[in-house]
C-alpha cells in the first residue's frame, strides 16, 4: 500500500491510497466518524479500474493525521478481536 498526501491544512485532508478496495476504506472512515473530533469522514474511486481511491477527512480540534492514526490503530484492535473470537470459534 502507497500513501500520498495531496492536500493538507490544519483540519483537512486528502490522501490517495494506492491498491485498496472498499474494504479498508469503508472501515477505517466507519471509525473516522464515530470519534467526535471529526466532522467529515469519506472516500471516492471515480473509476474503479483507472484511479485510486481518495480518502478525505475534515476535523475540529485535532490534526486529521493524528485522527486518521488512531483511527488505524482502533481498526488493528477490531481485527485483532474478530481473530481472536474467530480462532475460538472454530476450533470447537
Amino acid at each position: 500500500m502507497k500513501l500520498k498526501v495531496i492536500d493538507k491544512t490544519d483540519t483537512e485532508v486528502r490522501i490517495e491510497i494506492v491498491d485498496e478496495s472498499h474494504t479498508l476504506l469503508n472501515s477505517l472512515k466507519t471509525l473516522l466518524l464515530s470519534d467526535p473530533r471529526v466532522e467529515l469522514a469519506t472516500y471516492h474511486v471515480e473509476h474503479p479500474t483507472i484511479t485510486e481511491p481518495i480518502l478525505y477527512v475534515k476535523t475540529k480540534d485535532v490534526d486529521p493525521i493524528v485522527a486518521i492514526k488512531e483511527a488505524s490503530d482502533r481498526l488493528i484492535e477490531v481485527f485483532e478481536e474478530f481473530k481472536n473470537v474467530f480462532n475460538n470459534k472454530a476450533s470447537m
